[in-house]
């Protein structure tokens, strides 16, 4: 148990070491670029993108998608706050005995941190419309991977998450992803949605 805790420690104390070199990494111009860009509502011209890709990829199987998409974004985001809830590790902007934590527009976050919903969610959804739009776009890739990594980096830049945090939201969001992807791929295959073949049954030429 005494070996555990000191590897937890030690862990830690790493943790906490990268966090405060890369929350230190901030400047006036950056920080209402990572502040807002933090913000889902920012990036509405980039989900409206996504969308007429999926769109012009899938056709009506959209509405599977969407479907799935809600699921995922909702079990990503109530686990993270379930372990929140249990672990009860503070959000370093909550932590009294850290200094010098740079903090943008007051903004502190809830009270607990383990781990990041920003980072599991958007991981999710990475990996989700990887599995759906890969083969047609290969450029899918690295868009949505680099916006992951940049919104979970906020977090840090923010003073709200740990390195530790954002790594395991990475990691619990790829499962959570690519598990999603993956049913709403058989969902498609099995139970296709196709109006216009639906139209031309109901009105034999």
């Amino acid at each position: 148990m005494d070996a555990f805790s000191s590897v937890f420690d030690i862990i830690q104390s790493a943790d906490q070491s990268l966090f405060l070199f890369l929350n230190g990494l901030h400047c006036t111009f950056l920080d209402p670029v990572m502040f807002w860009g933090s913000k889902s509502l920012l990036w509405t011209p980039f989900f409206l993108f996504l969308f007429f890709l999926v769109i012009r990829r899938w056709g009506w199987n959209t509405i599977w998608i969407l479907i799935f998409a809600a699921l995922m974004i909702t079990v990503s985001d109530q686990l993270a706050n379930l372990f929140k809830e249990g672990i009860e590790r503070l959000r370093p902007s909550h932590e009294p005995g850290l200094v010098n934590v740079h903090l943008v527009n007051g903004y502190t976050g809830g009270k607990y941190g383990f781990y990041s919903a920003h980072a599991s969610t958007t991981m999710a959804t990475a990996l989700y419309l990887i599995q759906l739009l890969h083969k047609k776009y290969r450029f899918i890739i690295p868009v949505v991977v680099c916006w992951s990594v940049f919104m979970s980096f906020t977090r840090i830049y923010l003073g709200v998450h740990y390195p530790g945090d954002i790594l395991m939201g990475w990691m619990m969001g790829s499962i959570i992803g690519w598990g999603f992807g993956w049913v709403c791929n058989k969902a498609i295959r099995r139970y296709p949605i196709s109006i216009r073949n639906r139209d031309q049954r109901k009105n034999p030429a």
